[in-house]
C-alpha cells in the first residue's frame, strides 16, 4: 500500500474548498482517506492555509509521498523541510554506493585496461 498526501476538493460549484488528506494511492480523489492534515481556502485574498505540521512530518517520515501541489504548500509552511529530507536520502544512497565499491575491491576501468593490455616484456635480449 503506497500512501500519498494530496488535495481533495469540496465546496460548491465555483466555490472550491480543499482539504489536505493522507490517502492510499488507489483511492479516488474525494474517496476514503486515512487522515486530514490541513485545509486550503483559495477564495480568500491570501489563500488561507491551515496545516498540522506534526502530522505532515510524521506521514512524510513513514514514507508518504506528497503531490506536487502539496509539496509546494509544505515548502511554504515548513521552509526547507522536504529539501533536507531529500538531501539525507541522497547522502544515504551515496554512502551505500561508496561502501559497495570499497567492498568489491575491483580496479577502476583505466587500471583494469592497463593491466589487461600489458604483454610480458622480455627480460633478456637474444644475440
Amino acid at each position: 500500500m503506497s500512501v500519498v498526501i494530496r488535495l481533495a476538493r469540496f465546496g460548491r460549484h465555483k466555490k472550491p474548498f480543499y482539504r489536505i488528506i493522507v490517502a492510499d494511492k488507489d483511492m479516488p480523489r474525494n474517496g476514503r482517506f486515512l487522515e486530514q492534515v490541513g485545509t486550503i481556502n483559495t477564495l480568500t485574498n491570501e489563500n488561507t492555509i491551515k496545516l498540522d505540521e506534526e502530522r505532515v512530518k510524521y506521514w512524510v517520515g513513514v514514507g508518504a509521498q506528497p503531490s506536487d501541489t502539496v509539496s509546494q504548500i509544505i515548502d511554504k509552511q515548513i521552509p526547507g523541510y522536504l529539501g533536507a529530507l531529500e538531501e539525507k536520502r541522497l547522502a544515504k544512497i551515496r554512502s551505500k554506493r561508496a561502501a559497495r565499491k570499497a567492498r568489491s575491491g575491483k580496479h577502476t576501468k583505466k587500471e583494469g585496461k592497463k593491466e589487461r593490455g600489458k604483454k610480458a616484456a622480455p627480460t633478456a635480449e637474444k644475440k
